[in-house]
């Protein structure tokens, strides 16, 4: 009897451990399987453009993306702030953004690091950085918007010297530069007009009260609203503005007949990125040519910079951009900031 329950229990033992052990290899197993590929993008766009795209890029790859916006407000200059901080624990892997100027600053930094791939190998000198740190696309513009209702096409200023005229004291809005595409456009005014005339201009936009509001949008809005006659903004809020039927005009920003300042979509890798391949295959995607034709088909009608699309959208080119070096306009980033807190009330 004792060693029929000894055999019993030996064999109850065997099987115990043999359960165990296979737990422990199916363990063992679904640990040593590499997690679904996972990318996080900081970005700058409107979500209404960015998404779509995010979200293509997810269908044709499937990685998946976590994605961080920003703030009208605070839009590019917050998350500038924010990749500055995990500067030494990234937690983005791309950062994808609205504007330029920013990027080379984060690019100068060593916040961001250098990427090459097939894909980038060809690209336009002017639209890559130092070291391949940056790569730049899809062209936005600087404009002048005016009310339709108060103020008649032949009337409107085209150029940014006409709104020093003493007949706009009281009638211009634009978005504070302190961040954004209006602090890299004033900046622009130091590096293409210099130092003395850039505040000059200032002064004399100061002189004729000009509002300051919290962004672009509101920018457009009040114009359209009637609040202010005529406005500094970017192409893709003027366009926004005639589609919700407000009575808007556009015309270029153009500094002193040179021409306006173009504004170029950006993307980077981070350094330290915590998953680089899935970034290089995002930075690639967006360089392929079909984030540029989404640009373009978008509402915001963002010009393409490579010659085959540009050819496609030459009705979105409105004039042959200000020949300025996208890196002198970052460096007077911070004069053209302070000199702004300074002069504009």
């Amino acid at each position: 009897m004792r060693n029929r329950y000894s055999f019993s229990f030996l064999l109850l033992l065997i099987a115990t451990l043999a359960a165990v052990s296979g737990c422990k290899k199916t363990a063992a197993g679904a640990a040593a399987r590499p997690p679904a590929a996972e990318l996080t993008v900081y970005y700058s766009l409107d979500d209404d453009v960015a998404l779509p795209i995010l979200a293509r890029f997810e269908k044709e790859t499937g990685i998946k993306v976590v994605a961080r916006g920003d703030t009208e407000a605070a839009k590019t200059v917050g998350l500038i702030q924010r990749l500055r901080a995990e500067k030494s624990a990234p937690m983005a892997d791309v950062f994808w953004s609205a504007e330029l100027f920013y990027t080379i600053a984060l690019a100068n930094e060593g916040v961001l690091a250098p990427y090459t791939s097939a894909t980038t190998a060809h690209w336009p000198a002017r639209y890559a950085g130092k070291d391949n740190r940056w790569y730049a696309l899809a062209l936005r513009y600087r404009m002048i918007v005016y009310n339709t209702q108060r103020v008649s096409a032949a009337e409107a200023p085209r150029r940014l010297e006409d709104l020093l005229d003493a007949k706009w004291k009281g009638r211009l809005v634009m978005a504070q530069p302190l961040a954004g595409t209006t602090s890299s456009d004033v900046a622009s005014w130091f590096a293409h007009y210099g130092a003395a005339r850039a505040r000059e201009i200032l002064t004399g936009l100061a002189a004729n009260k000009v509002q300051l509001v919290e962004g672009n949008s509101t920018t457009v809005r009040m114009v359209g609203q009637g609040q202010a006659d005529v406005g500094l903004t970017d192409s893709d809020d003027a366009y926004a503005a005639q589609r919700n039927g407000w009575p808007v005009g556009h015309v270029v920003l153009d500094q002193g007949g040179a021409g306006p300042l173009a504004i170029p979509n950006s993307v980077a890798l981070v350094a330290g990125a915590p998953h680089p391949q899935a970034a290089g295959r995002f930075i690639d995607f967006v360089l392929s040519g079909a984030v540029e034709r989404m640009l373009a088909e978008s509402q915001q009608k963002n010009m393409p910079i490579t010659a085959e699309l540009a050819g496609e959208f030459g009705p979105h080119r409105l004039a042959e951009p200000l020949a300025v070096d996208f890196d002198l306009v970052t460096q007077k980033l911070p004069e053209a900031r302070a000199a702004a807190q300074e002069i504009l009330p």
